[in-house]
């Protein structure tokens, strides 16, 4: 099995958060988000992965790189990168890993997680995986026969088609045949809205006979904002509470409550506050004489004398005073 993941977006929405960090390594429970999908995938995928290919840009650096590696090699897996240094759409993402688009093949676009309580069946062609939702007109749906196959994909329908939402995850079989049809996309410059799509890919796939079936997750957690990030981060620490990673070591609770959930990172220090429910706080922090709920605390960070709600504070973030709804990027200073 091979796992393939476009990363080399810059995560615009996520700003400030993403112009020193890449949206995929942002931390959620303690963990970074890509961390966390290739963890969730392993385990309903139903066989060993080989490779996991992580196509980034080539700005993200030396670190990062051998931070994949790091995830992969944890999953007895082959850890690859690959460059793609314009963005030209899916398909050009994915096929600038062609060399990994052979046999049975995962597609996973990193700024999605998920629960699922199946175990995939990759003696399926092919297996897109979907969430249903009540509003389906901001998202790519699909739509099924009565034998539950694929027989249309649909591009935010503004009339009811379908509630069964593309989640950014895809399995095939034949990962040459995936290959040849992006392929066939460029070659013959095939684009929608000035990019290829891996939408067409599938469409071509279907009409020539191949079968998708659609693999429905129980919950669907997108990172693709400030706001659906920090929610992420709350489903996140209830499925995890019981987890022995959410508490680091050499903490130093002096006079402070912690509302559980939470995660407190290694050499986190904690002086006359309250902390939680929902919060994640990163390694080497410092939080005095404050409170704080429905957060996300970043490596680094210093508050003082602060009431904090529903905020991410980026990496070295200093803050004072009473607000909610933060966004503070990383290195930055604010007097709220």
């Amino acid at each position: 099995m091979q796992i393939i993941i476009p990363m080399a977006g810059k995560g615009k929405r996520m700003r400030p958060h993403t112009l020193t960090t890449p949206k995929p390594l942002i931390c959620v429970a303690g963990k970074p988000i890509v961390q966390r999908l290739v963890e969730d995938i392993t385990k309903v995928c139903g066989e060993k992965v080989n490779e996991i290919a992580f196509i980034i840009g080539s700005d993200f650096g030396k670190e990062v790189e051998e931070n994949l590696i790091k995830i992969a090699e944890n999953h007895g897996a082959k850890g690859s990168i690959y460059y793609q240094e314009t963005a030209l759409g899916t398909a050009h993402a994915i096929m600038c890993a062609k060399q990994a688009l052979h046999g049975k093949t995962i597609v996973a676009f990193a700024d999605t997680l998920f629960k699922a309580d199946f175990s995939m069946d990759t003696n399926q062609e092919g297996v897109i995986w979907v969430h249903k939702i009540d509003d389906p007109r901001q998202f790519g749906v699909v739509k099924l026969n009565t034998a539950g196959v694929i027989t249309d994909f649909v591009e935010k329908p503004q009339n009811f088609i379908s509630d069964l939402a593309i989640i950014g995850i895809y399995y095939f079989k034949d990962g040459e045949n995936l290959r040849n049809e992006l392929q066939y996309l460029l070659d013959n410059n095939i684009k929608e809205k000035g990019e290829y799509q891996l939408t067409n890919a599938l469409e071509n796939m279907k009409n020539k006979g191949l079968k998708f079936t659609p693999g429905q997750v129980t919950e669907w957690l997108d990172c693709g904002n400030k706001d659906a990030t920090i929610y992420t981060n709350s489903r996140l620490l209830e499925f995890d509470k019981n987890q022995k990673h959410l508490k680091g070591n050499n903490i130093k609770n002096n006079n402070s409550i912690v509302i559980e959930p939470c995660y407190i990172g290694n050499n986190v220090e904690l002086t006359n506050c309250i902390i939680g429910p929902h919060v994640s706080v990163g390694d080497n922090s410092k939080i005095n004489n404050s409170i704080i709920s429905v957060s996300i605390l970043q490596n680094e960070t210093l508050v003082n004398g602060a009431l904090i709600n529903n905020s991410m504070l980026g990496v070295g973030a200093e803050v004072k005073g009473n607000s909610t709804h933060l966004s503070i990027s990383d290195y930055s200073q604010a007097v709220v």
